[in-house]
């Protein structure tokens, strides 16, 4: 900006143009530093989405998914299995990052085609991301702990999923949220879990668009971005809380019919005629349970009319849920606390307390009004 020139003539006209000079460049000073700030936001924005091969280095670049030290200690027994299963889950979280990022904009273009392909139905599908993000982990596995076993969604297809076994097993959904993903919309994630014993003991969920990575351990907590969550036992309010109060999330997934449309229906209506604060339909199962254990959401379920998730929808979420003071049981079967939530289940509720759960269940089921 040249305002020397400008400074000619009277001590008034010099006064005015020092006075109108200093205003400029204030201008232009502050237009600069907003645009650094804007673009400081973008770059960290940036690589908190982004992950590298070196999952150390990325935990150590990107402070959210360094692992908290309460589940590095030597008591915690899988400490190993831990590490590998947030370095894939960021892995696999870079490749859903860029489709939803980009739909409905110019550059939608430059991404690759999702290829899908349906299963059971159109509402039913898999896209090649889901694909490629399987064979990664399971590659990823394979290398690492080549004893252990891995039951994963896409493999299985639309069968029965393998039959779960004492040995160690991963337990695997590339992208939960799938119809969410192709879509564009960002509640969507990947899911790890692992079982010994025909239990989890391991559970990590990663939402690469939401930037939250959930850990949970058995016996050692649940935690999100490094912080653990807090118990919902001993949250007073969330002990307390009852339907009429509680926000109620359902899935009614891919199933469809005239009957088991009645049947999805109906439970939905019987929450409504009890009254609630109100309901959500979120659209990944997996993150549904995880914003239950942080309390964002009180109940969710799945399960009326054969729209009942599966093992790889229910054991990294169930655990994170446990883990955090929650309560997780069938919703259409029985339940024997001394076992706990059986994975291969076919129907689900959980929610922040079990006093609330068997509420819900009461009323969703019509046992009680």
């Amino acid at each position: 900006i040249n305002v020397t020139t400008t400074m000619l003539g009277s001590g008034t006209n010099t006064k005015s143009s020092t006075v109108a000079a200093g205003l400029a460049i204030g201008c232009v000073t502050g237009a600069l530093i907003a645009h650094v700030q804007h673009k400081r936001k973008l770059n960290q924005r940036t690589r908190e989405v982004e992950s590298n091969d070196n999952v150390d280095d990325d935990m150590t670049f990107n402070p959210k998914f360094q692992i908290p030290k309460e589940l590095l200690v030597e008591e915690c027994p899988y400490r190993e299995e831990l590490k590998l299963a947030i370095k894939l889950a960021l892995q696999a979280g870079k490749n859903i990052y860029p489709h939803v990022d980009n739909k409905g904009t110019t550059s939608e273009s430059t991404t690759a085609s999702l290829g899908i392909s349906s299963k059971s139905n159109d509402a039913d599908f898999a896209t090649t991301i889901d694909i490629a993000n399987e064979k990664l982990v399971m590659e990823g596995i394979a290398t690492h702990f080549p004893s252990h076993k891995v039951i994963g969604e896409e493999e299985t297809g639309t069968g029965q999923p393998p039959v779960l076994t004492a040995d160690p097993t991963w337990i695997v959904d590339p992208i939960d949220g799938t119809a969410n993903f192709a879509n564009g919309l960002p509640l969507t994630c990947v899911s790890l879990g692992f079982c010994v014993g025909k239990k989890p003991v391991l559970g990590v969920v990663y939402a690469p668009l939401t930037c939250e990575l959930f850990l949970a351990v058995k016996g050692f907590g649940s935690y999100r971005n490094t912080c653990k969550i807090l118990s919902t036992s001993s949250n007073e309010e969330e002990a307390l809380k009852t339907l009429s109060n509680a926000i109620v999330c359902f899935e009614f997934g891919s199933s469809r019919g005239e009957q088991n449309v009645k049947k999805l229906v109906s439970g939905m209506e019987r929450i409504l005629q009890h009254g609630c604060r109100c309901t959500r339909s979120l659209g990944s199962g997996v993150l549904d349970m995880c914003y239950v254990a942080t309390g964002k959401l009180d109940v969710v379920y799945c399960g009326m009319a054969n729209e009942g998730w599966k093992p790889w929808d229910y054991c990294a979420g169930s655990l994170v849920v446990e883990e955090a003071g929650g309560f997780v049981r069938s919703l259409q079967g029985g339940y024997v606390e001394e076992d706990g939530f059986d994975i291969y289940e076919s129907s689900m509720i959980c929610g922040v307390s079990k006093a609330l759960v068997e509420e819900s269940r009461g009323v969703i089921l019509g046992l009680s009004k």
